[in-house]
């Protein structure tokens, strides 16, 4: 398969500032290094650390972590991620059980699990993510457990492993809008992205999805992947800043202001999204628990 050209980032785009509105505290407390330590001691992997997250200070200063599982390095080669790509390194069992500890003696009332891409396995990786899911409710059985899955290449029958283990949100981003997949997500398919919530719907799953902006969209075209969206089912939506992780990725080609941010999440609302955290810093497990909350009143 051949790809779309990486757009070139130039030196105007490397010499752009970014607003104010998107500087961050940087990470210093205890509880910041008792999480990083925890994660290290377990041999885990955070999305918070392999994606860059602009956030993770924040959340790991209040005990909070999205746990990445299947490994950090990615069959894929999405261009707006920082995640490693190329060989993955065979599955560790023990994973499951070492994500519920570190639940556990994080005291964590809610937990968001993710992976990279494991179009390598058979089924994606499906069984550990249900793994996970059952061994973090055997640890702390009052924990509420959100799971941000890859598409699994559109295969029924991974998803069902994953939504017949119960999480309380089945999350998968369909990250950008349908024109700009060629070139942000080369191995992956808007429509059947959108196939996978509107199957996990259908399998009784409450759905969430996430977008970033910034990489070269229209207002119209966020304006119909939300409706797109809605098609499926989806009840939650996560909508932030897109930011260039590493130079290799594609450039920023636009910051988006906090005033149209607002905009997106009224009309999200209106085209009857039951919750929108949408900003410049927001990311698809930024305020997880909260989004659940405010979207089962």
């Amino acid at each position: 398969m051949t790809l779309p050209e990486i757009p070139v980032e130039t030196k105007e785009s490397r010499g752009r500032r970014k607003p104010d509105w998107l500087k961050v505290r940087l990470p210093g407390s205890g509880r910041f290094a008792q999480v990083q330590r925890l994660v290290k001691d377990y041999r885990l992997h955070t999305v918070c650390q392999s994606a860059r997250c602009p956030n993770v200070g924040q959340c790991w200063e209040s005990g909070t972590a999205t746990f990445m599982i299947l490994g950090d390095v990615c069959t894929r080669s999405c261009r707006f991620c920082a995640v490693k790509n190329g060989a993955p390194e065979p599955l560790d069992s023990d994973e499951p059980k070492h994500v519920a500890e570190a639940v556990q003696k994080l005291a964590l009332k809610y937990v968001v699990v993710t992976s990279v891409t494991r179009d390598d396995l058979a089924g994606g990786g499906a069984q550990l993510f249900a793994d996970v899911i059952r061994e973090i409710r055997a640890f702390v059985p009052d924990c509420k457990v959100e799971v941000l899955v890859p598409d699994f290449q559109g295969v029924e029958d991974a998803l069902r492993i994953v939504c017949d283990a119960a999480p309380d949100i089945l999350n998968h981003n369909i990250e950008t809008v349908h024109r700009l997949y060629a070139t942000v997500r080369p191995q992956a398919k808007y429509w059947r992205s959108l196939q996978l919530l509107a199957r996990a719907r259908s399998m009784g799953m409450r759905t969430k999805s996430g977008l970033m902006v910034g990489v070269g969209e229209t207002r119209d075209e966020v304006i119909q992947t939300m409706r797109d969206l809605r098609e499926t089912g989806c009840e939650l939506l996560t909508i932030g800043q897109y930011l260039q992780p590493t130079p290799s990725c594609i450039p920023v080609v636009e910051f988006i202001s906090p005033e149209t941010f607002h905009e997106y999440q009224v009309i999200g609302l209106d085209l009857g999204f039951r919750h929108v955290e949408s900003g410049p810093l927001v990311r698809s497990s930024y305020h997880a628990a909260l989004q659940e909350a405010a979207a089962a009143k």
